[in-house]
């Protein structure tokens, strides 16, 4: 078990690296960008939350994201001190698209 500070740290870095991996790795096709992550407090699981540009493309690079999760997760090892490499996993953020959504409608009423 980390402690909440660390636990912080870790998700930060953990976000960080999956963003330059993808940014190297994806075919250009849509915008895939990594909101957040969210590891477990035993660093066994890392639930990492994206967003994608054009929305039409959500399912392509979910997919395209889990097909390299062994790919990151080594990226992440050479990359960072962690004694133990969480699961990696994906899911789409809702709360970001819920949040693009009210903010284009805000901007069409002004």
């Amino acid at each position: 078990m980390v402690d909440e500070q660390r636990k912080i740290q870790i998700d930060e870095q953990v976000a960080k690296l999956v963003a330059e991996y993808l940014e190297f790795e994806s075919n250009r096709q849509s915008l895939i960008t990594v909101t957040r992550a969210d590891v477990s407090s035993n660093l066994a699981n890392a639930k990492i939350y994206i967003s994608v540009l054009p929305h039409s493309m959500e399912r392509n690079a979910l997919d395209f994201c889990k097909r390299k999760r062994k790919e990151i997760k080594q990226y992440i090892k050479k990359n960072t001190h962690l004694r133990k490499i969480p699961f990696i996993d994906f899911e789409i953020d809702e709360g970001e698209k819920n949040r693009q959504i009210i903010e284009n409608l805000s901007h069409q009423n002004f």
